[in-house]
């Protein structure tokens, strides 16, 4: 990364902690509102395109044109708040960190470690992904995480900052996707929590395996090969996301296994079955919260 890139992001933080520091994170919320306000009326390319993104989930007539400009005032003020946490991130205090958690489902990730066999987090690319390791961190999880090796700038920037401020992110573990699994397989072995978001279309790697599931009414060719490793340590797979909420809050919300961890069924059927099942989540999702639609 070039001294430019780190002056750069440097400067930004510096002016965030400042803002933190005169007004806390309340004050700092109500700029990333208005700063994502700002950018939802000069940002037109992007602007365009999540409204065509949300045309084509929910169809073109289902909102009014009210609706999509609030949904879409909404999306830009989720997004500017989210990377405004994610860099002052190590500057706010544990205390006040656990007390904006909302753990929904955490019943099943605890009786999953309890089973001894591990815990496969099947994520999402839609909502708050990149903040969800640090939350599950907070909260006393050590998490591994499966992660493309090609990342943005903020992220590699703030990686480097955890690894030198945040002595709570030390208990996050990252893997390239296009590794060897052997230490995936350990991870899971030594009953941990592996984290992965499988909803992937582009190809990353030739020797990837793929799984054709439906969502939105097409069909999508997402990868399998971390929900296969799962399968075969008989850990318990649950789907999982993250939802932005007002003021700087955040829920985690885990649903109910994917698949049964003790059956004996056919691997390839366990894995159709459970990647179908794991896209209608994602679909559920991202009807229920329009403002956290990824990829447009």
């Amino acid at each position: 990364m070039s001294w430019y890139t780190r002056a750069k992001f440097g400067l930004v933080r510096a002016f965030l902690a400042g803002g933190l520091w005169c007004s806390g994170l309340t004050g700092l919320y109500r700029f990333g509102r208005f700063f994502g306000t700002c950018e939802s009326l000069i940002n037109y390319k992007l602007r365009r395109r999540y409204r065509k993104r949300l045309a084509f989930i929910f169809g073109p007539d289902r909102f009014s044109p009210a609706e999509v400009r609030r949904l879409t005032r909404a999306w830009f003020q989720r997004v500017r708040c989210d990377k405004i946490f994610y860099l002052v991130f190590d500057r706010v205090p544990q205390a006040d960190m656990l007390s904006r958690i909302d753990f929904v489902g955490r019943d099943y990730v605890d009786e999953g470690l309890a089973r001894g066999k591990g815990v496969f987090l099947s994520a999402s690319h839609a909502g708050t992904h990149h903040i969800t390791t640090l939350l599950l961190a907070t909260l006393g999880y050590g998490i591994s995480g499966v992660r493309d090796r090609k990342e943005g700038a903020m992220r590699l920037h703030m990686q480097d900052v955890f690894a030198r401020r945040c002595p709570i992110t030390h208990v996050i573990r990252w893997f390239f996707a296009e590794e060897f699994p052997r230490n995936l397989f350990r991870c899971l072995k030594r009953n941990e929590i592996l984290g992965a978001a499988l909803d992937v279309d582009r190809e990353r790697a030739p020797h990837l395996r793929r799984q054709s599931v439906r969502i939105f009414g097409q069909e999508r060719q997402w990868l399998t090969g971390t929900l296969q490793i799962a399968l075969r340590c008989g850990a318990t797979i649950l789907p999982f996301f993250c939802a932005s909420l007002p003021g700087f809050r955040f829920q985690l919300i885990a649903h109910e296994p994917l698949v049964d961890p003790a059956s004996s069924r056919d691997e390839a059927d366990l894995v159709a079955e459970a990647m179908q099942r794991y896209a209608d989540r994602i679909e559920a999702y991202i009807r229920a919260h329009p403002e956290h639609i990824s990829k447009v």
